[in-house]
């Protein structure tokens, strides 16, 4: 099954590069392209099989154990791979298209506690430089609830320290969001004690605001193992991601009677529920600084 083993792992690297998918979303696809191959093996079969019974005899063996929404995910990451397939030339025909996922039950949302959240930022080990820099990372990342996408492109240049603002930038768009004095504090910290040093060190030019050891842009797959060290670090058994985070961001304000109207605006939604209205950039400060746990 060697072949079958490379293939994959060529799939994988596809996803993880190309596609920019997250560690755990990379896992999970290996996860399940590995059990199908797996049965394979089992059945003697040594390529890719065409037939969808084959491919619903192997559903079935894996419902034995495993929980409808993980079998939904299952016939997702096949139809994907097949898919891939065909683009590569491997194997043109695809049984997917016969197989309909079973419905997903709905599975609700998770946020972490203000508590939780106080124990994932202060259990940071800010002795050394790299948890200054998590920690001024994070600080941001619950501050403003912004995405992934946007903190790996912020700049110095877009943090506006006297307004209590920052620039992002989204695709071809862009908006203020507020942020309070905790993050805009150890972002200082961290650009004088750590990044300045590093940029010089290195003799980088780069403008983006976070870093690697090496002086370059930090990753996405970085911010989620820095999430993951920190979850660690605070004993916090929940699955926590960056989407979570900005869903825990939007949960808080809500709770401290924020106006949804106005976290819509911060978190960058353009549909016309979410502009009803004039909505002053004071405005959005004002229910901000009343409303966000550390502000």
């Amino acid at each position: 099954m060697n072949k079958l083993n490379d293939q994959v792992d060529s799939y994988l690297k596809f996803v993880k590069v190309e596609k920019g998918l997250s560690i755990n979303t990379c896992l999970a696809y290996k996860q399940d392209l590995l059990e199908f191959v797996n049965y394979l093996d089992s059945e003697n079969i040594s390529t890719w099989p065409t037939d969808a019974i084959i491919v619903n005899a192997f559903l079935a063996r894996q419902g034995q154990k495993k929980s409808v929404n993980s079998i939904a995910r299952m016939v997702s990451t096949l139809n994907k791979f097949y898919q891939w397939l065909a683009r590569q030339g491997i194997q043109k025909l695809n049984p997917m298209l016969e197989i309909d996922a079973p419905e997903r039950k709905p599975q609700q949302q998770v946020s972490l506690t203000e508590n939780e959240i106080r124990q994932l930022l202060e259990k940071i080990d800010t002795s050394k430089k790299i948890g200054v820099r998590d920690r001024a990372l994070l600080e941001l990342f619950y501050a403003t609830g912004i995405k992934t996408s946007e903190l790996v492109n912020l700049k110095t240049s877009d943090i506006y320290k006297d307004l209590q603002l920052i620039q992002v930038y989204d695709g071809n768009k862009s908006r203020l969001v507020p942020i309070n004095d905790k993050a805009l504090n150890w972002i200082l910290k961290y650009e004088n004690e750590v990044r300045q040093p590093l940029i010089d060190k290195k003799e980088s030019k780069s403008k983006n605001l976070f870093l690697n050891n090496r002086a370059n842009k930090i990753t996405r797959q970085a911010i989620w193992q820095i999430i993951k060290r920190a979850c660690q670090n605070a004993n916090i058994e929940k699955d926590v991601t960056p989407n979570m985070l900005r869903y825990t961001f939007t949960v808080h304000l809500l709770k401290n009677g924020a106006d949804l109207q106005v976290i819509q605006a911060i978190l960058g939604y353009t549909g016309k529920a979410a502009f009803q209205g004039d909505l002053s950039q004071k405005r959005i400060l004002d229910v901000y600084l009343n409303s966000h746990p550390r502000a």
